[in-house]
């Protein structure tokens, strides 16, 4: 019986091993054979000869990426077809760094944004040779890409890695959303109609007196004294709106005219908070702001209590319905001085991390070209609404795409959307700009306007996408963790009474002691090397 069970135990490990080999030895076929395979610079097929990539990405689990119409269609129009690794979104990171610690990375990083293949990563594993870098591909292979940054500069900019070298292509949108830095402030509609407000306040003081109004005069009918007229959730959606009114563009590190500054000890952040305060013991500021949920906040707006509140959309916190929302304008910038041109908190429309090719990768040429097309404006609309027949078609003259409806069994477009492409809730590399052959709805109309109104002629970026170098970036996590707390719990303090501002030098005092200067000095280093790159 011995003798029997070794022998069937070297049988069954001869097995693997030859199993193994072999997987080995194909392996290295496909590798072989993809980068003997010589890329077409024009045209389709990228390759005549099919290859097969790997690729890892995180997967939203409504679809497996294999399944996909538009990538099926784009692989057979193509000749690039991936084995894809698409590990839940929430998992993501554990297994992109798994597979870096490994050594055993896929040929392609797909939509992991600078969450889970971080600024750092890239410094770190493009010195080590584990990235690729991606200037000569792009400006051989991506004329879509090598397009897009001659057109902004402040793109390559802010994607040229410390080296010189581009590790990861982004996701750049110029649509109407983009510039959003967070979900706006938006009026109720409704109260304002109540009370005859025909202007909305553009100066702080103006703000005060609607506030007041909101508070008093009853805009929601029913009686009682139960309207808020100015929420949020720990500040942290209302706060960029309010702080720019002082002049401040960021909670944090910003930019003024190629100076950076830490905003939480300057005077106008005590402006801001002592502007704050007033409102919160004058009852204009809901007194459950540092302790509600999201979940509390949109039933207040449902019951009609709320004056003005931060969301994506009104409606989202309203319940009402597009149409509805459309009465509802956004928040106007304000600013303490009349006579001051207003300036709002803008974001650059770019995320990093995109798109990124390992050093193991036998075609990386192939896979450039492969990406390139969703930088055109074709490319970015296929791989956003997918193939032509799922949820869109062309009318007759072929001049606008129609929406369809979903199938039965999805209870929106956007669920069977995501079963369509990989384009839904990741950061995907593309050039997102407005749909041409799609005509905007009333409610898109609507917000484009109200954007192009009230943030994109006033907004600044408060600071650009910089590198910093990995020691850099250690003194700058350990400063941050505990700076980030005490800030925090200090403005809510502040704002709530419960400390006063004859405290206020002490709090200067223990941020200075925390080594904010030498946070805003590494800062300033990385900015002055963005400002000089490519000069």
């Amino acid at each position: 019986m011995k003798k029997l069970l070794m022998l069937t135990f070297i049988a069954v490990l001869s097995l693997g091993l030859f199993a193994a080999c072999s997987s080995e030895d194909n392996d290295d076929k496909n590798n072989d054979a993809a980068a003997d395979v010589e890329v077409n610079k024009e045209g389709y097929p990228i390759v005549d000869e099919e290859i097969t990539l790997s690729m890892i990405a995180p997967g939203t689990g409504l679809a497996e990426w294999e399944d996909m119409p538009f990538l099926q269609e784009y692989s057979e129009r193509t000749n690039v077809y991936f084995d894809y690794h698409t590990p839940p979104l929430n998992d993501f990171q554990t297994n992109l760094n798994l597979a870096f610690a490994s050594g055993d990375i896929q040929d392609v990083i797909f939509g992991a944004g600078t969450s889970n293949l971080t600024p750092a990563m890239e410094v770190d594993y493009g010195a080590q040779g584990i990235l690729l870098p991606l200037e000569d591909l792009i400006d051989e292979y991506a004329p879509n890409v090598k397009q897009m940054l001659e057109d902004r500069p402040d793109i390559e900019k802010s994607i040229t890695s410390l080296d010189g070298h581009i590790y990861t292509l982004p996701m750049v949108s110029t649509e109407y959303s983009s510039s959003w830095i967070r979900g706006p402030l938006w009026y109720n509609g409704q109260w304002l109609d109540a009370l005859g407000v025909e202007e909305l306040p553009k100066t702080t003081d103006e703000f005060y007196e609607l506030l007041k109004r909101f508070r008093d005069e009853d805009p929601n009918g029913n009686g009682e004294a139960d309207e808020i007229p100015l929420l949020d959730v720990e500040m942290d959606s209302t706060r960029p709106w309010i702080m720019a009114a002082f002049g401040m563009k960021e909670w944090g590190i910003e930019e003024q005219d190629g100076d950076v500054r830490y905003t939480p000890v300057q005077p106008e952040y005590k402006e801001y908070l002592k502007y704050m305060n007033k409102l919160y013991e004058e009852k204009l500021l809901d007194p459950e702001t540092f302790s509600q949920s999201d979940e509390q906040k949109k039933a207040k707006g449902q019951n009609n209590r709320l004056g003005v509140f931060p969301d994506w959309f009104s409606f989202f916190t309203t319940g009402e319905t597009e149409e509805e929302a459309m009465n509802n304008p956004m928040f106007y910038p304000l600013t303490q001085d009349p006579d001051k041109e207003p300036v709002v908190p803008m974001n650059s429309g770019i995320q990093r991390g995109a798109f990124a090719l390992s050093s193991d990768n036998p075609n990386p040429e192939a896979a450039m070209r492969w990406v390139d097309y969703f930088y055109s404006q074709d490319g970015w609309e296929e791989l956003n609404m997918g193939p032509e027949g799922y949820i869109w078609e062309w009318d007759e003259n072929k001049e606008t795409k129609i929406e369809l409806d979903p199938p039965e069994g999805y209870e929106s477009r956007e669920e069977y959307r995501a079963t369509l492409t990989p384009d839904y809730g990741i950061v995907t590399p593309t050039l997102k700009t407005p749909k041409q052959y799609q005509e905007l709805s009333e409610f898109d109309e609507y917000l484009t306007a109200e954007t192009e109104e009230k943030i994109d002629a006033y907004g600044e970026v408060p600071f650009p996408l910089v590198y910093f170098s990995s020691d850099e970036q250690k003194e700058i996590n350990t400063i941050e963790v505990d700076l980030k707390s005490y800030v925090r719990q200090m403005e809510a303090k502040f704002i709530t009474g419960v400390k006063s501002f004859d405290e206020w030098d002490e709090y200067i005092k223990t941020i200075e002691n925390m080594d904010v200067d030498k946070y805003v000095e590494l800062h300033q280093k990385a900015y002055d090397r963005w400002a000089e790159a490519g000069e």
